[in-house]
């Protein structure tokens, strides 16, 4: 698969998934705006990605407007295009309806779902010009019913129905838009969410894959082989599906071993 001219658009690019996302398109040979609130983690994944051309980085709060703004603003100065927006950041909460305030809510509402929105709002013209598309990243906690991530998997679910709604009104402008939707992904940020040392974090993975029909946990570059895969023009006509990556996690997710570690 071939990214060569094409220009790529990724938030949440400064670590994690993102950071494997970007890596991967610069690999094949995309143009890349990478996005992310780390200034410091971000200069690395654009040291990481630096080929013939260094990416654009924009250090930004996508939670804002002035963030979606400027994001949009700065990439299509720098490129006059945008071929693929891959909106990937996102934020997590662990808690639920006794427990939390709504504080909590918005912020994980104005990343994972107003964020989204609004800087695919602004870009969605440069995509029609293009006939490019867009692939968002989700989660299986989409649709797995679990104690204890009450807001964050309420967005992921309003983030899979409208990447169906923009899917169904962009098809006939040439975008396509689909999701990716992990599942039990080795992550900073789940690591950094639940306050666990690194050998709490090893034995809470070990502890996953027994629940999962497949036994792994997902690596980062699991989910970016996916999405660069969804992004390309051999999924020419596929779009407004949600595609996992998860091991089959989604099929067990009723298992006491998946729901135990989730609700602790």
């Amino acid at each position: 698969m071939s990214f060569n001219d094409k220009v790529v658009l990724v938030t949440g690019a400064s670590a994690g998934i993102g950071k494997a996302i970007a890596i991967l398109f610069a690999e094949s040979g995309a143009r890349l705006a990478i996005v992310g609130r780390n200034a410091q983690n971000l200069r690395a994944v654009a040291d990481a990605c630096a080929k013939d051309e260094r990416p654009l980085e924009i250090v930004a709060d996508l939670s804002t407007d002035e963030g979606c703004e400027r994001t949009a603003k700065e990439t299509l100065e720098r490129y006059g295009r945008l071929d693929v927006l891959i909106n990937n950041a996102g934020v997590g909460a662990r808690t639920n309806l006794l427990s939390t305030d709504m504080a909590i809510f918005d912020k994980v509402f104005s990343t994972n779902v107003r964020g989204v929105y609004n800087l695919t709002r602004l870009l969605a013209p440069s995509l029609i010009e293009t006939k490019g598309n867009i692939v968002n990243i989700s989660s299986v906690m989409g649709t797995a019913v679990a104690v204890g991530v009450l807001p964050y998997s309420m967005s992921k679910a309003a983030l899979d129905h409208f990447t169906r709604l923009i899917a169904l009104e962009l098809a006939p402008k040439g975008v396509r838009v689909n999701t990716v939707s992990p599942g039990v992904t080795v992550s900073e940020l789940v690591q950094r969410l639940t306050g666990i040392s690194d050998e709490q974090y090893s034995d809470y993975l070990t502890d996953m894959a027994k629940g999962i029909p497949m036994r792994r946990v997902c690596q980062p570059e699991h989910v970016a082989k996916m999405v660069v895969f969804v992004a390309s023009e051999d999924c020419e006509l596929v779009t407004g599906t949600v595609i996992k990556v998860d091991g089959g996690v989604d099929l067990a997710v009723e298992s006491s071993e998946i729901k135990k570690q989730i609700q602790k």
